[in-house]
Order: structure tokens, then C-alpha cells, then sequence
């Protein structure tokens, strides 16, 4: 009895700590995710809104299989999500060759000189992105500093602003923070023992490297890759300040669908698109952990 007494103590605790973010989360984001959910399958309105039958071809505008009575597919919404994907995924890699050597250097330094290195790291968020971003405006415009830094060498200036080139660099700029942190995180807890271990061993280098730090590592590297593609995908923020209207990204197309072109259910089914891609990388980040942590030895 007393057992069964304080299992429901610890149920009610935890439902007292936990109800209010559940409610929150079911309002705030269940409750309007599954709003998009269901308009992407309804027809969209004469003059906005969404009427209420089934209709599949939003998705098959994007993917191919519309009925051309209804509409046309339009191979540009495929070529505009590659090309979300192919930017996130160059954000990502590249944002990681900046950090994860940076993580290690930060790691060696005193404390000291460690946290004023994080707090460095960090002092963007304390501006505003918009602002930040409007930096990046004035330095690659073509009456920029960096055409006339350019121009002062005896170069010819370059189109550097509304060019994919700029948003992968406003990209890297704004999620060096989001990748820096969970690399940083792992690289602290990394046992140096074991690399010395592999160094009495005989092992190289770049064995002790590839054998012991990059696995002992790598749970850092997929967070704060996942961490930072996700809002690379969907993000509409920087194409709009740094792509003009030269480069197109998802969130720019969700973002006209919506408020422009008012067609909600087509933009509904392009972040359904979103989420599924993002559900997918989950997915699969979460089998790869799992089974990690079921690999991993067991010491006795």
C-alpha cells in the first residue's frame, strides 16, 4: 500500500512539474502544427482560405503527381527544396570545420581565458539578427568595404551580395553558436587518458584521432549538425536580407504562399514538407543513438 501511495506521490509530482509545459506545447505548437496538418490536405480558397474537401494535389504540385486538371506539377518547388537542402547541408559542413578544431583550442585554454572564449562565442545572440544581418548588407553590397578593400588592391569589385555564396556565409555566421556549444561539450568530457593509451599503444596521430577521439566526439558533431540544419532548412530570415529575390529558399515560398499568393494550404503542405524532412533526420539520429548506447561494452 505504501508502495502503491508513493508511485502516485511521484505521478503527481511529475504531473504538477510537467502539466504546464504540456499545455503550453499542446497550444502553442501540437495544436497549430496540426492545423497545417489538415490544410494541406484541403483546397485552397478563390480569394484565400482553404475550402473544405480533400485535395491531394498540393503535394503532388510539389512532387509530381498532380492531376493537371486540377493543377500543374511545377518542377521549380523540387529544384527551390534541393536547393534548401543543398544550402543547409553546406552550412552544416562548413560551420563544423570552423568549430570543431575551434572546440579543442578553447578546451586547452585556462579557465579564464576558457570562459571569456564562450562568452565571445555567445555575444551575438545579445544583438539583434537583423541587425547583424544588415552588417553583412553593407560589407558585400557593391559600394561595400568588401569591394572597396577590393578596389584599393587594383581588383575589379564582385557581386557578392543576392548570390547563394551570401547566404551561406550569413548562414554560417548566424549557427557557428548552435554548432560551437555541443562540439564544445563533448570535447570537455573527452577521457585524454584514452588517447595517451593509444598514442603507448603504438597508434599514429591520425589513428588516435580516427580510433578514439572522432567516436568519443561524434555524439557532439551529429547534435549540433542537426542542431543547425534544421533551421538552415526552413530558415526565410537570411535569403530575404542577403538572397534579395535572386535566391529563393523554402521559408521564403512558405512565407509567400502564405501572406502574398494566399494560398494556404500550398504553403501548409511545403512546411509539412519541412517537418518531414526534419522527422526523418530525427529518426534516424534516434535509431543511430539507440543503437549506439545497445553497442556500447558493458563493464563489469
Amino acid at each position: 500500500m505504501n508502495r502503491l501511495s508513493q508511485r502516485q506521490r511521484r505521478f503527481g509530482q511529475l504531473g504538477i512539474l510537467l502539466g504546464p509545459v504540456t499545455l503550453f506545447l499542446g497550444v502553442f505548437f501540437v495544436a497549430p502544427l496540426s492545423i497545417m496538418l489538415v490544410y494541406s490536405w484541403l483546397a485552397p480558397g478563390l480569394y484565400g482560405g482553404v475550402v473544405w474537401e480533400f485535395y491531394p494535389h498540393n503535394f503532388g504540385r510539389i512532387l509530381g503527381f498532380a492531376d493537371p486538371e486540377f493543377e500543374d506539377f511545377d518542377p521549380v518547388y523540387l529544384s527551390i527544396f534541393l536547393r534548401s537542402v543543398r544550402i543547409a547541408l553546406v552550412t552544416v559542413l562548413i560551420t563544423l570545420l570552423l568549430c570543431y578544431p575551434a572546440a579543442f583550442q578553447v578546451s586547452r585554454l585556462p579557465q579564464r581565458w576558457k570562459n571569456f572564449a564562450l562568452f565571445l562565442i555567445t555575444l551575438p545572440f545579445f544583438a539583434s539578427l537583423i541587425v547583424r544581418l544588415f552588417i553583412w548588407v553593407l560589407i558585400l553590397k557593391k559600394t561595400g568595404f568588401a569591394n572597396i578593400a577590393l578596389e584599393s588592391i587594383g581588383l575589379q569589385p564582385l557581386d557578392l551580395i543576392y548570390t547563394e555564396g551570401a547566404i551561406v556565409l550569413g548562414m554560417v555566421y548566424i549557427f557557428i553558436p548552435f554548432m560551437f556549444l555541443p562540439i564544445y561539450a563533448s570535447v570537455e568530457k573527452l577521457d585524454w587518458s584514452l588517447v595517451r593509451a593509444s598514442q603507448d599503444l603504438g597508434a599514429n596521430g591520425f589513428q588516435s584521432f580516427r580510433r578514439v577521439i572522432l567516436p568519443l566526439t561524434l555524439p557532439g558533431i551529429i547534435g549540433g549538425s542537426i542542431i543547425v540544419f534544421i533551421p538552415a532548412l526552413g530558415n526565410f530570415v537570411v535569403p530575404a536580407v542577403l538572397g534579395g529575390a535572386k535566391v529563393l529558399m523554402l521559408g521564403n515560398l512558405i512565407e509567400a504562399q502564405f501572406l502574398s499568393a494566399r494560398n494556404w494550404p500550398f504553403g501548409a503542405a511545403l512546411a509539412m514538407l519541412v517537418m518531414a524532412a526534419v522527422l526523418v533526420i530525427l529518426f534516424v539520429y534516434v535509431r543511430y543513438d539507440t543503437r549506439r548506447g545497445d553497442d556500447a561494452p558493458v563493464i563489469r
